[in-house]
């Protein structure tokens, strides 16, 4: 049974459970995982940076194109052009949100935060989903439903200028569109559709590219056949459409932040290099949780094959814990929990606990 090993040079530290029958290996220490990192912060501070400039171009566009929707709607009195306005505001919005959320989650971990700010890309990204859903979404179900009771208006005279407005937008909102999926192929290899900034800002762009078409069909519809109907299906079509992609967006912003593992290949590629490790008897659990977009933590409970002492357990862990990280570069926590079988298997026998006739 492996005993006490010093606490103060080592970079793990081997404590016996209560019972005797396991023991406890941590993981690195705050400053060795901050040099660990270092490096990775480095790497990723590139990527970071083209999404910010995709965010800004994205950020510009939309504002634009917002005041340009709401002039235009306003003098068409046009509720499809109204509500993509709302939708452009909504988005002008959210691309504040995640700026900020760019920012804070690369923060450095500290005493109170102990697995760093990785999370909070996730929390910006359900505010924005929120954005999407009440700015967006249940203000054109509003502008839908108040143009089918209000009736026909067959003053058209603005319409020319809405449409005008819906031409320019269409372009501003492709050209945003084209440069966040080139750069979501030029991160293909690190992710691409991971990053929730940039996952947020291909939704926000597609949807508006499919709203701006069906406000302009709309349009066009009601100045030919003279029927707001067809305007106000517009606007009941683009809630439909923003309410899901607010749904979407923040469905996988509630997983990340309540604590999803980590990919199905970094959890088979760490399963595997643990069960190659020669002083590995077997792997009884492995438990992952993605702490950031490309940080995760990694929890391991693994038998030991016998007749190592506690220098020797320190020794491995260190090795396997390295091995790992050199595996899954997102592994930025790792923890070894060594268990001893035949002392586990010892306690819980039916002498131990009492059962079935036992002492």
């Amino acid at each position: 049974m492996p005993g006490r090993v010093p606490r103060s040079p080592p970079v793990a530290r081997c404590e016996p459970d209560r019972r005797g029958q396991s023991a406890k290996v941590s993981g690195t220490t705050h400053s060795q995982q901050q040099r660990n990192r270092t490096p990775e912060r480095r790497e990723r501070e590139p990527g970071d940076r083209r999404t910010r400039v995709t965010v800004l171009v994205a950020l510009g566009a939309n504002l634009v194109i917002a005041a340009a929707k709401a002039v235009g709607g306003l003098l068409a009195h046009s509720p499809a052009l109204l509500s993509e306005a709302a939708h452009s505001v909504a988005d002008s919005l959210n691309e504040v949100f995640l700026l900020a959320a760019l920012r804070r989650s690369r923060r450095p971990a500290d005493r109170r935060h102990p697995f760093g700010y990785g999370k909070e890309r996730f929390f910006w990204s359900l505010l924005a989903a929120v954005g999407i859903f009440v700015m967006g979404g249940c203000f054109s179900f509003y502008q839908g439903v108040t143009a089918l009771r209000g009736g026909a208006d067959e003053d058209f005279s603005g319409y020319v200028i809405g449409l005008t407005v819906l031409g320019v937008a269409f372009l501003a909102e492709g050209i945003s569109l084209v440069r966040a999926l080139h750069q979501v192929r030029r991160s293909e290899g690190s992710g691409g559709l991971r990053d929730p900034a940039l996952r947020t800002v291909v939704a926000e762009d597609g949807t508006a590219v499919c709203g701006v078409a069906l406000a302009a069909v709309g349009m066009a519809l009601h100045m030919v056949t003279g029927q707001v109907a067809y305007e106000a299906a517009a606007s009941l079509a683009i809630g439909v459409l923003l309410v899901y992609v607010a749904y979407r967006l923040g469905l996988e912003a509630r997983d990340q932040l309540i604590g999803v593992a980590a990919d199905p290949e970094d959890d088979d590629r760490i399963r595997s290099v643990l069960g190659a490790q020669p002083e590995i008897d077997s792997v009884e659990a492995l438990f992952t949780m993605k702490t950031g977009m490309d940080s995760a933590l990694v929890a391991a409970r693994i038998d030991l094959v016998p007749g190592l002492d506690s220098e020797q357990v320190e020794e491995v862990a260190v090795r396997i814990k390295r091995t790992v990280s050199h595996a899954v570069p997102d592994a930025s926590e790792i923890f070894l929990d060594i268990t001893d079988r035949a002392a586990r298997e010892s306690y819980e026998s039916p002498a131990a606990t009492g059962e079935r006739g036992g002492a």
